[in-house]
């Protein structure tokens, strides 16, 4: 069986360019409804080794969720040199920009 962190890993790399998921989404797609700080976990620790397109996984009501402004603004810039455009300072519309996927677990390189 694979574990969490893998196929949270496989998820986030499968997240078109342009388009965001949530932290709580991926927990979900990758095994753990409840996994969202996992997610966080696994983004922050192997973002770098696995090159995975970190900037892509937003909060679930659509904000950027890093605090620190350098952080911050370095997401919300990857986000807009992929087209996606902000309601807010901080804000997207998840209608617009969220990949909607329900997939079984063996679906995953689907995204």
């Amino acid at each position: 069986m694979e574990s969490f962190t893998n196929r949270a890993i496989e998820i986030i790399k499968n997240i078109p360019q342009g388009k965001v998921m949530t932290y709580g989404q991926v927990a979900k797609l990758a095994g753990s409804p409840r996994g969202a700080r996992q997610v966080v976990r696994i983004l922050h620790s192997m973002g770098q080794k696995y090159h995975l397109p970190w900037h892509r996984v937003i909060n679930a009501k659509g904000e950027i969720g890093i605090h620190d402004e350098e952080g911050f603004l370095m997401q919300k810039n990857l986000l807009q040199n992929e087209g996606v455009k902000f309601e807010s300072e901080r804000t997207i519309n998840l209608k617009d920009y969220q990949v909607n996927v329900v997939l079984e677990k063996e679906d995953v390189d689907l995204i």
